[in-house]
């Protein structure tokens, strides 16, 4: 009886349909501006795909070439007990080059890691094990700190410098041509990223399998694009090599402990852009090997919804919100252009939540309709033409979206994956929104004056573990 009465002239009905056409218009409006940003860079890829600039051929360089010059991997670790030997084993196995030196860290109070990277080294003495000289953990770059503070004691020790610094993580599978493609690369530009290609961990196909399709797209269509525009190329902090001349400048300018930003939440997302404020060239390198395969740092991501939210919770606080603060904008409308796409992630968290609430919104109001209707006092949603033709440009830009999420998974993983890919997209929803929140709670503690720490993810799976399918994929 109560849902009928008049509450500042409207039934409760009424107000229900009110809210929701201002959410409607609101969630509509921003969804435009995402598609319209993505046919953007679509159309961009076209071009490019058209033009012959788009095309991944092959790397045409042997796995086992020598090196031009030493390179040091770095490896830092925080309880990686689980995964590190299984990366460091089968980096050295599928590098064979003598002038590479792996650089792994962990900390003082991380004995159980540091066990695991000595009984990887099977004797070989290209490992070198870096003990950090503070518990931990402190951020992901403080430890890189470290691992290049060993890189310059070394350095000074042989007389030698190293040529370049490659980044990787504790749980990778690196590519046997990478190395040997980063060092001929490394010739032309000062910074040169690899892709990265999720491996499935088996079970956990719907909350593991979601990165599948998401560094699919990005990463072989996004940051395609913004190579050709010559906008900074952020890093991934894996399959990432660096010139040592280029950190050596970064470490002059930072005047601290070193060329990474150990306050930061995501440094190798500051790095990258750090390198192109210098004016340094920067790539992203897409190249096949001899049996067709992506050459791409290959790695398992969480399995579990929390481990996602909060490993994704990391990228939005770190990019969205302290690299705003941190790096501010640029002058140059590309660069402008990817920093606004980089930092979307509250906005698209938002208007996500928005349309979600809008489900169940419009849930309540059928049922209000289906039981006050037969009284008369139910109330209907009227689209106006501009509001309909929103929905209908909506639903066609998410048409458009699924379809090159289905194309760009498939190329990699098969038509099957493909399919899962678009059948992911409402739970890859679900994350995004859950990960913005939980972003934004953690921004303001910071601003509280609560420091950042590694809230890193912890890893139990590795693809070379894994069944020979399955690290295949």
């Amino acid at each position: 009886m109560g849902s009928h009465l008049p509450i500042g002239g409207f039934t409760l009905a009424e107000w229900l349909v009110l809210v929701e056409h201002e959410l409607l218009l609101f969630a509509g409006i921003f969804f435009l501006l995402g598609a319209l940003d993505e046919l953007a860079v679509d159309m961009a890829w076209l071009w490019l795909r058209l033009t012959g600039r788009a095309r991944t051929p092959p790397a045409e360089v042997a796995e086992d070439s020598p090196l031009h010059g030493p390179a040091a991997i770095f490896i830092p670790a925080w309880r990686e007990a689980e995964v590190i030997g299984a990366t460091i084993v089968h980096a050295l196995a599928v590098w064979p080059q003598a002038e590479l030196r792996l650089y792994a860290g962990c900390y003082r109070n991380d004995g159980a890691t540091a066990e695991a990277i000595r009984a990887a080294a099977r004797g070989d003495r290209r490992l070198r094990l870096v003990i950090h000289d503070r518990n931990g953990p402190s951020t992901k770059a403080d430890c890189l700190n470290r691992l290049y503070r060993a890189l310059q004691e070394d350095e000074r020790r042989s007389g030698t410098t190293a040529r370049m610094v490659v980044l990787h993580d504790a749980e990778d599978m690196v590519d046997p041509a990478a190395l040997a493609l980063l060092d001929r690369a490394i010739g032309t530009a000062e910074l040169v990223q690899l892709p990265v290609l999720p491996v499935p961990v088996r079970g956990a196909r719907w909350i593991s399998g979601h990165y599948c399709e998401e560094f699919a797209e990005d990463h072989g269509k996004a940051m395609v694009v913004r190579d050709a525009l010559r906008a900074g190329i952020p890093s991934a902090g894996v399959g990432c090599a660096i010139s040592r001349g280029t950190l050596e400048r970064l470490a002059g300018l930072r005047g601290k402990d070193g060329p990474f930003a150990a306050e930061c939440l995501t440094e190798d997302y500051e790095l990258g852009l750090g390198i192109a404020a210098l004016g340094a060239r920067q790539r992203f390198l897409r190249r096949r090997g001899g049996d067709g395969r992506l050459i791409a740092t290959r790695a398992c991501f969480p399995a579990r919804l929390d481990d996602a939210v909060r490993q994704k919770t990391r990228w939005i606080h770190g990019i969205a919100f302290q690299a705003w603060e941190r790096l501010g904008w640029s002058r140059r409308p590309s660069e402008l252009w990817m920093r606004l796409r980089d930092r979307r992630g509250p906005l698209t968290a938002l208007v996500l939540a928005v349309a979600y609430l809008l489900v169940i919104l419009a849930g309540i109001g059928w049922a209000l309709d289906w039981a006050l209707g037969a009284a008369g006092h139910g109330a209907e949603l009227h689209l106006s033409p501009l509001l309909a033709a929103l929905l209908w440009a909506n639903f066609a830009g998410f048409v458009w979206r699924a379809g090159w999420r289905f194309a760009f998974t498939a190329r990699e993983y098969g038509w099957g994956e493909g399919a899962f890919a678009v059948l992911r997209i409402p739970l890859a929803n679900v994350i995004a929104i859950m990960a913005g929140h939980r972003a934004l709670v953690a921004y303001a503690r910071t601003l509280a004056g609560q420091l950042p720490q590694w809230d890193k993810t912890d890893h139990h799976a590795h693809p070379a573990l894994l069944a020979p399918h399955g690290a295949a994929e």
